[in-house]
């Protein structure tokens, strides 16, 4: 790891970004331009000791692929400052191939723009990568990564994943999973997508029956409820916009006409607005 250049790279790129751009709140006189550390810190989901360590040259210990890629976010890093991060810490690049896990510094701005709806950045097969407060707050943060990390693993494999959802909603949710993920693995044809396949396949015999229906449908818009243990019942229409590659989907859930969701979600906004850096997410 070439500790003095990741320095100053960090110091740089930090000073390069106002807290309008990564959402955040533009109060008080600040000495210096840019982001302070502990926002930087923050937005990473990192302690403010360990990244000013980095910055001040002084980690004994190179930072994991996980912090380089909540970095990369914090930082709106674009792919080639992303890949050169990752070369001043000594990993190897991700492949641009099969990497979904870079978020693209314009969806992100698009993201911290969306105060008054939950949105969500998300890859083809379901694994949340950014949230808006909102979204945490509807959602709840997400964490991890690999097959265990996507929305459809949990569906199936874990039954607290349901317990937001009204039970006559379940089998129209399970149907409509099942046949975006055969579309989403048909169009990547990756060791990711099969692996996830492979494991629900083993895990669920649910999902086992489901997909041998060839069900085929890529969800674009749809409605949806959700249960949600403080305000009560959310009702959304959801539209999802692919990005350019298809590897990345900014969900939109916005309230239902003639529901209390708007209503709803002003009481969770509220119950957030101490907090204006949010959970942290990967």
């Amino acid at each position: 790891m070439d500790a003095a250049l990741l320095a100053e790279f960090l110091r740089i790129r930090r000073a390069a970004l106002s807290p309008g751009e990564v959402g955040l709140p533009a109060a008080g006189r600040r000495r210096t331009p840019g982001l302070r550390r502990e926002e930087v810190a923050a937005l990473a989901g990192i302690s403010t000791d360990y990244y000013t360590r980095l910055e001040q040259r002084r980690a004994t210990a190179v930072p994991s692929e996980a912090v380089l890629r909540s970095l990369a976010r914090a930082l709106r890093l674009s792919r080639d400052e992303r890949d050169h991060l990752y070369r001043l810490t000594g990993h190897p690049v991700p492949a641009r191939q099969t990497d979904d896990q870079h978020v693209a510094p314009a969806l992100l701005s698009v993201l911290n723009a969306l105060t008054d709806i939950p949105a969500q950045v998300m890859t083809d097969l379901g694994e949340t990568l950014v949230q808006n407060n909102l979204a945490r707050a509807v959602f709840g943060p997400n964490t991890g990564g690999g097959p265990e990390a996507t929305f459809i693993y949990h569906w199936f494999r874990e039954p607290a994943a349901r317990a937001g959802y009204p039970v006559e909603d379940h089998a129209a949710e399970s149907r409509a999973l099942v046949a975006d993920l055969r579309a989403a693995v048909a169009r990547r044809g990756d060791a990711h997508a099969q692996l996830l396949v492979t494991r629900l396949l083993a895990e669920s015999p649910e999902f086992a029956a489901l997909w041998k229906l060839h069900d085929v449908a890529v969800l674009r818009r749809r409605e949806k409820r959700i249960r949600h243990p403080e305000v009560g019942l959310l009702e959304f229409d959801c539209q999802f916009l692919v990005d350019e590659a298809r590897s990345h989907i900014l969900a939109l859930f916005s309230p239902l006409p003639g529901t209390a969701t708007t209503e709803r979600l002003t009481l969770l906004a509220l119950a957030q607005a101490h907090d204006p850096l949010g959970s942290t997410t990967r």
